[in-house]
């Protein structure tokens, strides 16, 4: 149970909570973004004094500790591009007809900004725990990003929902590069090498040869990856999945009503 069940529970847990309270903060009115912003950034400075220092530590809470750092430095990206700190130089809706080759210029113009903040996050990170014998916060990080780039481009090509509710009023300019169809060519590529690679981190963590360290970081990253096939389905299937963080969409519901 310890090795395996509280590092599921734990990534569920921080998963589901950390993504209410995004949206909480960013559904807030815009005066309070510069607060927010000044929070996440302390977070960051902290989160990158943990992956650094659980670099070297191979043990069960280093796993923790690297996992959760992880999370941290991706929730600062989430909160800079949710808060319009950091979006793209486009910042229109798309124009109506536009298709192929120029929507996608478009709609990459729109995020810039955000995709190389990722892309500089990554490089911090990889820095961070370069040649240490914890890897967790790396692969924590990356599949972060290899998911959400996924579920950019799902969304973009076309999914049953596109969690518009999501998306706060200031950024609604964002809604005309979604496209709203049954499926996408991508998708089932998307699921299927999701799955394959949760499959093989499962495997890993629940290996003979696993040491504890290895059970829970393992358990820890194989989890994530599930969580992330699951909001993949989310974009298909019709449920409810929104109701998950109501609590975290009140804001937007009061900012409105005291505009």
């Amino acid at each position: 149970m310890a090795e395996h069940g509280l590092p599921a529970l734990y990534a569920v847990f921080v998963w589901w909570f950390a993504t209410g309270l995004i949206l909480h903060l960013d559904g807030l009115r815009p005066e309070t973004f510069r607060w927010s912003m000044a929070g996440a950034t302390a977070v960051l400075a902290a989160a990158c004094w943990g992956l650094a220092a659980s670099a070297a530590d191979p043990s069960v809470g280093g796993a923790y500790l690297a996992f959760t750092c992880a999370l941290l430095v991706w929730g600062w990206v989430e909160m800079s591009f949710l808060t319009g700190w950091l979006t793209g130089p486009r910042k229109t809706p798309c124009e109506p007809g536009i298709s192929g080759w120029p929507r996608f210029l478009a709609a990459a113009a729109a995020v810039l900004w955000h995709e190389l903040a990722i892309l500089a996050a990554a490089a911090l990170v990889v820095s961070l725990t370069w040649g240490g014998p914890n890897q967790v916060g790396t692969w924590t990080f990356l599949i972060l990003w290899t998911m959400r780039l996924s579920a950019k481009l799902n969304v973009f090509l076309g999914v049953r929902n596109l969690a518009e509710s999501f998306l706060p009023a200031h950024l609604g300019y964002l809604r005309s590069f979604f496209r709203r169809r049954p499926l996408n060519g991508l998708f089932p590529f998307s699921v299927i090498g999701s799955t394959v690679a949760c499959a093989m981190l499962f495997r890993t963590a629940f290996s003979p040869a696993a040491d504890t360290f290895g059970a829970v970081g393992f358990t820890l990253l194989g989890t994530l990856m599930a969580l992330a096939v699951l909001e993949h389905w989310f974009m298909v299937l019709p449920l409810p999945f929104e109701a998950l963080w109501r609590w975290g969409l009140r804001s937007r519901e009061a900012a409105l009503a005291a505009a």
